[in-house]
């Protein structure tokens, strides 16, 4: 299983994720992942920089390839215009760029003043946009009328040599059968090895699988217990109002329901390698592929030095 490092852009700053991105790759991490909002999940992670600004520098940092975990490609930007951005993306990565997708949250997708749909129609929005995306990559003038989106005319010059591959988000069986069945692979957060076989046998078959999750790294589990509490409470807010909330100030109220105890119990938190081992083995037991780590907090060269000695 290869491990790659997560990039937190509700967090850190353009040039912090740069920074990472390079000790990452520096460090033996194999692979890059990133998120792609337009809001952080509450004011205390106080980031959220455009992702393909800083896709764009990181070509300029590391050779190591980079998926975004994940975009959303139905409300907030046009697939047109993530076509074009990915296939820059592309180019500039010299093909070892991979497209996330999923089905986004309101907390990013709204802000245009959009109504927010239902989930079964934000995954037909999904596979449609997917559908223009793809025919864009081929290189020819596109003219679609579909039943969410219109391209008139449109052409992307600047293609990689190859399409980028799309891997899809996908949690709930409709959701993981179109992801088998369009998908060039898949993404997930869950160490879960019925969702893994049920998008193989959906059509993924081999196609690769990738996870991650969250740590905090701090001088003692209760330091980062309080780091990540303070930080990421959202981690623990359940179901799906983590598709439905508008606003980091909602997220900063549903969060008051998360104890330090229920990020103890959830969080790798602290010094010790052996709760990032646990994980780890969970995720290849499940059947994933790969599996990305992020950080939480200020110590993010202590857990990228304690991957370079424990695991890399």
């Amino acid at each position: 299983m290869r491990i790659g490092y997560f990039l937190s852009c509700e967090e850190y700053t353009p040039a912090q994720l740069i920074e990472q991105a390079r000790k990452a790759q520096d460090a033996g991490f194999k692979s890059l992942w990133i998120s792609d909002h337009f809001h952080p999940w509450n004011d205390e992670q106080g980031q959220s920089p455009f992702v393909w600004s800083v896709i764009g520098a990181l070509s300029q940092v590391v050779t190591i390839p980079v998926t975004t975990a994940v975009t959303c490609p139905i409300m907030r930007i046009h697939p047109a215009i993530t076509a074009q951005a990915a296939a820059t993306s592309a180019v500039m990565h010299d093909g070892r760029f991979v497209l996330g997708v999923g089905t986004g949250e309101a907390l990013n997708e709204h802000i245009l003043g959009d109504r927010w749909p239902f989930a079964d129609e934000r995954l037909e929005m999904l596979e449609e946009s997917i559908e223009v995306m793809r025919e864009l990559w081929k290189g020819g003038f596109v003219t679609h009328h579909g039943k969410h989106y219109t391209v008139d005319q449109a052409r992307i010059y600047t293609l990689p040599a190859e399409p980028p591959k799309v891997y899809v988000s996908a949690f709930g069986p409709k959701a993981l059968e179109v992801a088998g069945r369009i998908g060039d692979g898949y993404v997930s957060t869950m160490p879960d090895g019925d969702l893994v076989r049920k998008f193989r046998e959906f059509g993924g078959g081999d196609k690769p699988v990738q996870g991650g999750f969250k740590g905090c790294w701090a001088p003692t589990e209760d330091e980062g217990v309080q780091t990540a509490h303070r930080l990421w409470p959202n981690s623990g807010v359940p179901g799906e109002l983590s598709q439905v909330l508008p606003s980091p100030r909602h997220f900063e109220q549903a969060s008051q329901l998360v104890t330090p105890d229920m990020i103890r119990d959830s969080v790798v938190c602290g010094p010790d390698p052996a709760g990032h081992a646990e994980q780890l083995q969970a995720f290849e037991k499940a059947g994933f592929d790969e599996v990305y780590i992020a950080n939480m907090g200020p110590n993010y060269e202590e857990l990228i030095d304690m991957y370079r000695r424990e695991f890399l």
